[in-house]
Formats: structure tokens, sequence, C-alpha cells
């Protein structure tokens, strides 16, 4: 047996699958909505997708909640400001301040800086205001596909460490 034939075992090829068919299913729903950057659905699945439920829920709830802190500030900002180096700095540093206020963790901190970035930074025609309902819209499905998966396809908790 080849080292690469000893290295995948079945765990990690149905690791492999659950992760493939949750990326998909949640990039079609994304674009049944034809939203624009429908991408963000199934990099949000493919973060969110845990062992268990729990963990699922867990990492959901910070993630929902700091993309929709994330998007609003943002959509502030944009719409005020545009997008300047300082401002986005301070931005940065006032949702660091509120997240501690709002008694998060720093992993919604990490995600609602992850939507201010692309909210404020990244060129748009749109408004800033619409740009940030379809990042939250877009976090929303991969989210939802994410938990819908840990329901209907639980993860197997024997895949090696190191190997998942």
């Amino acid at each position: 047996m080849s080292s690469i034939q000893r290295r995948v075992t079945w765990p990690i090829v149905v690791h492999s699958v659950r992760t493939a068919v949750a990326g998909v299913a949640s990039l079609l729903v994304a674009r049944l909505f034809k939203l624009p950057e429908a991408y963000w659905a199934p990099i949000t699945t493919i973060v969110i997708t845990q062992s268990s439920l729990g963990a699922a829920l867990a990492v959901s709830w910070q993630r929902f909640v700091g993309t929709l802190l994330g998007a609003v500030i943002g959509a502030i900002v944009a719409s005020h400001f545009g997008p300047h180096a300082l401002v986005f700095g301070a931005s940065l540093f006032i949702l660091g301040v509120v997240r501690v206020l709002m008694h998060l963790d720093l992993t919604a901190y990490r995600f609602a800086g992850v939507a201010l970035a692309i909210i404020v930074l990244v060129p748009r025609t749109g408004s800033a205001w619409q740009i940030a309902l379809h990042r939250f819209i877009e976090v929303s499905i991969g989210i939802g596909v994410a938990l819908m998966m840990s329901v209907l396809w639980p993860e197997r908790e024997d895949i090696p460490a190191g190997r998942g």
C-alpha cells in the first residue's frame, strides 16, 4: 500500500464529500437568490462546518453577530467617509470596543472586521447599504447550510488529528 493510500482513510473521504456537498449547496442557494458575490456563502459554510452541532451553533452565532455588526458599521462608514485607511483603522478599533461592550468573543470581532473591510475597502458601484445587506445575506445562507448539514449529516469524530 502506498503512503497516499495509508493516509486517505474512509473518514477523510466522507469528510471531504460532506464538505464538498455543503459548499456546493450553499453556492447554489446564493445563486438562486442572484446574490452578486455568491462565493461568500460557500466560504462561510466551509468556515462554519464543525464536528458537532453544538460547535457549529457556537461559531455560527459569533459569525452571524459579527457579520451583522461589521456590515452595519461598514455601511455607515462607507456611506459617509469612503475607503480611507485612517477611517478604516478607526472603525476597526470601534468594532473592538463594541465587541467588548456586547460581550462577544474574538471570533465575532474577526468576522466583523472582515465584513467591515469588504464593505469599506472593496470598490463598488452600488450603495454601501445594499452591499452590506448582500454580504449579510450571503453569510447567513452559508451559516444556514452549515447548520443544516450539521443536523442532516453530522461529522464523525474519528478523523485523525492533522488529517481532517
